[in-house]
């Protein structure tokens, strides 16, 4: 089946069966690796996608139901080659150790300051819990995440 999709800007037409999970239409069908697969049921948080401005584990999320919505992946935050101030704070507070979870804490993160512009540290890490790191012990996350937030 043909489907149009807006990724990180651009129109991307592929040919896959509407229920097929976005995540793997990213990773396979775009090529766009940076979304990663974890446990497959929306709970590690590995998969988080923006779509139309809204955090969405893709990796239950059919394809179909992001046709026609802007959807943003980890590889959408840069702007012209230059990281996300979010991705260079974490990079910065090493906030990732094997990065595996940091696309999804990224994205989680961006979402929580487009919603709370100053959020204390108890309401970082209560907005992040859904995302699960099983390396760092979430410091680094939450100094990110605050760093970001003072800047703004």
């Amino acid at each position: 089946m043909g489907i149009k999709l807006n990724i990180n800007g651009k129109s991307h037409d592929v040919d896959v069966e509407a229920e097929k999970p976005l995540l793997w239409v990213l990773r396979e069908n775009v090529e766009l690796t940076g979304t990663k697969y974890g446990c497959g049921i929306s709970k590690c948080g590995a998969c988080t996608v923006h779509i139309d401005g809204k955090p969405v584990r893709s990796c239950n999320t059919p394809v179909a139901s992001a046709v026609g919505k802007k959807i943003t992946t980890i590889e959408g935050l840069a702007n012209n080659g230059k990281m996300h101030p979010m991705q260079e704070a974490f990079k910065k507070h090493h906030g990732l150790q094997c990065g595996f979870c940091t696309p999804g804490m990224v994205m989680s993160a961006v979402d929580l300051l487009q919603k709370n512009k100053n959020p204390t540290e108890q309401e970082i890490r209560d907005w992040l819990e859904g995302n699960i790191c099983r390396c760092t012990g979430y410091q680094g996350i939450v100094a990110a995440v605050k760093e970001v937030a003072s800047k703004m």
